[in-house]
């Protein structure tokens, strides 16, 4: 599989260290610019809301099966976190979209370094995005 950006995320984070933790709400804006060949596929985003970005952890290397997450004070299987050191270098967040202006999005919530590597935009579908019963198990309860 080959992947290939398709934009930049703009963001007020120029480090790990200022990121927001997941899963808590940033109240950060961001821009989301899509690089100007993929700017016809924008086209309808501004009827959704919300919006699921995919994107590369760039600064992010190497990986562990166990880890010991923010949330946490024990070691847990790396699947069961969003830890952003993966054997695949993928993340995902969910933003608000404020408005569009040609290729750049606007966004509230943003959760990443600025200059981040834009892979995918897809619309957050409530009734397709989450199921009736979540079950958080270890997390759950620490996210207030």
């Amino acid at each position: 599989m080959k992947i290939k950006p398709i934009g930049i995320i703009h963001s007020p984070f120029k480090c790990k260290q200022e990121t927001p933790i997941q899963p808590f709400r940033s109240k950060a804006v961001g821009e989301i610019e899509v690089f100007k060949e993929y700017e016809l596929g924008l086209d309808d985003i501004e009827s959704f809301s919300h919006l699921i970005l995919i994107y590369e952890f760039h600064r992010s290397r190497g990986f562990s099966l166990k880890v010991n997450p923010l949330l946490d004070d024990r070691l847990r299987g790396l699947f069961s976190t969003r830890v952003p050191r993966r054997p695949n270098q993928i993340g995902l967040s969910v933003v608000k979209l404020i408005r569009r202006r040609g290729n750049i999005l606007f966004v509230n919530g943003i959760d990443v370094i600025d200059g981040t590597p834009l892979l995918d935009i897809k619309p957050y579908l409530p009734d397709f995005n989450s199921g009736e019963e979540v079950r958080t198990c270890w997390i759950a309860g620490r996210t207030q």
